[in-house]
């Protein structure tokens, strides 16, 4: 007799590892803002520019299914705007003159 599916024994639990990708995420960007907070500012905008480009990769490559709240709008939006804001965060991070 074969077993029902996750999201039919445990939803929750189903729900939850639907959205482990966007958890990822968001414990890099805590990450790098808690660099920030701690004054290591262009380090932490640097972090959180190459989590947004981490998003933007696990969008394409993570099926619709697997890939959770990162996925918005359509495949190729989702991914230029957050590669785009990656890029863009990290470049002005790295080009502002320090003190």
């Amino acid at each position: 007799m074969t077993r029902p599916p996750l999201y039919v024994r445990r939803p929750f639990l189903a729900g939850l590892v639907r959205q482990l990708p966007l958890l990822a995420v968001l414990v890099v960007v805590a990450a790098g803002l808690l660099l920030v907070a701690f004054g290591h500012w262009r380090w932490g905008l640097g972090v959180v520019g190459l989590a947004m480009v981490g998003a933007a990769l696990l969008r394409v490559f993570l099926p619709v299914r697997r890939v959770g709240f990162l996925a918005v709008r359509t495949r190729p939006v989702d991914v230029v705007l957050m590669a785009g804001c990656g890029i863009a965060l990290t470049v002005v991070a790295l080009t502002i003159p320090g003190t």
